[in-house]
């Protein structure tokens, strides 16, 4: 944003102060100058400005004088509006508010017989030193008051308007050519500005070509309002407009200035020629007063400055006279009946240009921010008490070691998402948050999975020629309405690829399902649980989130309850994003998993007494899983069993060696006392009762090989 000093000078007649000097003091407080450009023949220097969003009310030279001002102790000159008398009128100029709670104030002024020429003094001097376009005295009028005062207005063509003005929202199909030419469809959502019969302009962001001010136009409404902000802020997305008016509406224009900005506007009009007609039209909505205007007031207490803010470089520190100068500096005003600066107690009226602040901190930052942050002495914030840890922290912990050393990398992603992957990823139908006012339709939901994140993070690697990629995220996810929020903690993994190992004797190969679930079976092996399975449904069953492949993915279930899925990106969703390679994802409900404790490492005493194997040959039908076997022999609870496991699985599909439907598995158990040397009655016995055991699943013995000790 380009300020000149010239012109802020004018505000303030006694500000002794070098450009130079006031470019730094401004940005120490927060109201950046990037750039400083001496101007020739002393016109002071042009501000290359960077205003943040929320200071919209110091988007303007007038709103930066008053920063200079109460930095300095400056008094801010009074702005001169005053107008002629007005010509009485019979038929006063009819405006009417259909939608109140979009448009909480509108002024209009009616000015005949005006003349239309080019900008002349200090309109076109200041002009030429910004480079602004000149267009004419009118135009130029609203775009100077703009610069001035930050407050957007219009002027319209009186003659090309049918009746009085309208505010209200547009009716499907209806038409409108804006200022740049093009005509648009507008949208029932659009709050236009319109007269009897047609629209005239899209409310704070752009006025229609058929009444915009001409070398013949002869008489003039002048109108100044505000406007919602996500009104404005989404009629400017949906027609891809960000005009200077939109920018400042969109952000929280001041409920105030309307009446102020309209007499500028006349004024500099009428300098040419012309009278106003009637008085000035200025409907207030009283909702919107109350919330922008008439706020609550705020209690600030100097105790509470002097315990947040701390020490100064000033042996007296931040006063009760600082306190009170910069807060009126600011534009607030203290209740003489309820403000006590012996006891530094201060009933602060804030504002209506400030919808920033809203809190008794919020005033306080602003206390330290006009004073100088560079005044404050360096010092430690006080601190009692120590570091208390979430209660999960410890297993968020070991979620994040097992999954780095699983060769995953921790990423993070938006926590917004688009509507139509919030309907797609969600786990219940409609449980998708939408926002009151997004940034773009790609964010304009609360993501209620960590499933799109991660699609769009892998896909991310993909098309920058990154085919092997693992990672998780560990956030929160939401459901619920916009009034009614509901976070819970979520975990999703994902891998695409080969894997990782590189060792001679295992070569990378490409990832499958199997891949994945090795790496959840360490994760949940980490807390204590009675048990862990997981299954699959059959396709079209419902029971699987529809992401997942319908054949290639798996429910997790630890102690009867769902904790999480995972599996292989659905076909369909993998075309539609033109993957060109399988992707594995999975997604933790991280609130249920964190109900079970952590499992504890047990310490004991390594044996000193010899170790025994035991082969076991088996002969099952394939309808017997490894599940059945493994929880078949943990039931034994034989105290001496060490560990179990298949060595070696053999089918055959001719039947020659094995028959069809069936396979061969070679269970290898070990067996180890912790205090004597086992005797072979006692392995004859744990022998028996293990095939006892396997005998009864169906199985058939083949063979007991001798131990090997």
């Amino acid at each position: 944003m380009k300020i000149l000093t010239q012109w802020l000078r004018e505000y303030l007649p006694e500000l002794a102060i070098t450009d130079a000097q006031l470019a730094e003091d401004l940005t120490l407080r927060g109201i950046a100058v990037d750039g400083v450009f001496a101007l020739p023949d002393g016109q002071g220097s042009l501000f290359e400005m960077d205003i943040t969003t929320n200071r919209v009310d110091a988007m303007n030279h007038y709103g930066i004088a008053r920063e200079m001002g109460a930095i300095y102790d400056v008094p801010l000159r009074d702005i001169d509006a005053s107008l002629p008398a007005p010509a009485p009128t019979s038929v006063p100029f009819s405006v009417r508010i259909e939608e109140p709670s979009l448009c909480g104030r509108f002024t209009a002024r009616v000015i005949r017989n005006v003349s239309i020429t080019p900008s002349t003094g200090i309109v076109a001097h200041y002009f030429r030193l910004l480079e602004q376009k000149q267009i004419s005295n009118a135009v130029d009028a609203t775009n100077y008051v703009t610069l001035a005062i930050g407050q957007p207005t219009h002027a319209f063509d009186l003659d090309k308007i049918t009746g009085g003005l309208i505010i209200r929202r547009a009716r499907k199909g209806e038409r409108l050519r804006t200022l740049d030419g093009i005509e648009r469809t507008l949208d029932p959502e659009d709050l236009i500005v319109a007269d009897d019969l047609k629209p005239l302009a899209i409310a704070g962001v752009m006025g229609g070509y058929d009444t915009m001010i001409t070398a013949e136009t002869r008489n003039i409404v002048v109108e100044a309002a505000w406007f919602d902000p996500a009104a404005v802020r989404r009629s400017s997305r949906r027609h891809g407009l960000h005009t200077d008016a939109s920018h400042r509406f969109e952000r929280g224009a001041d409920f105030n200035a309307p009446p102020l900005a309209n007499a500028l506007v006349s004024r500099i009009i009428l300098s040419a020629g012309g009278h106003p007609e009637g008085d000035l039209i200025d409907i207030i909505i009283p909702a919107i007063e109350a919330r922008t205007a008439k706020r609550p007031a705020i209690s600030v207490h100097l105790s509470e400055v002097h315990r947040i803010l701390g020490k100064t470089e000033d042996p007296e520190g931040i006063t009760a006279k600082t306190t009170s100068t910069v807060l009126k500096a600011l534009g607030c005003s203290l209740n003489p009946t309820t403000t006590n600066q012996q006891t530094g107690n201060y009933e602060v009226q804030l504002p209506s240009w400030r919808l920033d602040l809203e809190r008794e901190i919020d005033l306080i930052e602003e206390i330290a921010r006009v004073y100088g942050y560079n005044r404050f002495a360096n010092t430690l914030p006080p601190f009692a008490g120590a570091v208390v840890e979430l209660p999960w922290a410890a297993k968020e912990s070991t979620l994040r070691r097992t999954l780095l050393a699983s060769g995953y990398t921790e990423s993070i992603s938006s926590t917004f998402c688009s509507a139509t992957e919030a309907s797609a990823f969600a786990p219940q139908p409609n449980s998708g948050v939408p926002l009151g006012n997004p940034l773009s339709e790609e964010a304009g939901m609360l993501r209620p999975s960590l499933i799109p994140g991660m699609i769009n993070m892998l896909q991310h690697n993909l098309n920058r020629d990154v085919p092997d990629a693992a990672l998780f995220e560990m956030g929160t996810v939401f459901a619920g309405t916009t009034d009614s929020v509901n976070e819970q903690p979520s975990l999703a993994i994902g891998a695409t690829g080969r894997t990782g190992s590189k060792s001679p004797s295992h070569q990378p190969r490409p990832l499958d399902f199997y891949d994945l679930k090795g790496a959840i079976e360490s994760l949940l092996s980490k807390f204590t649980s009675r048990s862990i399975y997981y299954d699959a449904f059959p396709a079209g069953s419902g029971h699987l989130p529809e992401w997942l492949h319908p054949t290639r993915s798996a429910r997790a279930v630890l102690d009867g309850a769902t904790v999480g899925y995972f599996g292989q990106l659905h076909p369909a969703e993998a075309h539609r994003r033109k993957l060109k390679q399988p992707i594995f994802l999975g997604e933790f409900y991280l609130d249920r998993l964190y109900r079970q404790p952590l499992r504890q490492p047990i310490i004991a005493e390594l044996s000193r007494y010899q170790a025994v194997r035991r082969d076991y040959s088996f002969l099952f039908a394939d309808t017997i899983s490894w599940a059945a076997i493994d929880g078949a022999l943990k039931a034994l609870a034989i105290p001496d069993m060490q560990g179990f496991e298949a060595t070696e699985i053999l089918r055959d599909p001719t039947g020659a060696r094995v028959p069809k439907g069936s396979y061969s598995i070679l269970i290898s158990a070990v067996f180890q006392s912790p205090d004597r040397t086992l005797r072979e009655e006692e392995l004859q016995d744990f022998s028996q009762r293990i095939i006892a055991a396997l005998q009864s699943l169906g199985g058939h013995l083949r063979s007991s090989a001798s131990p090997i000790t």
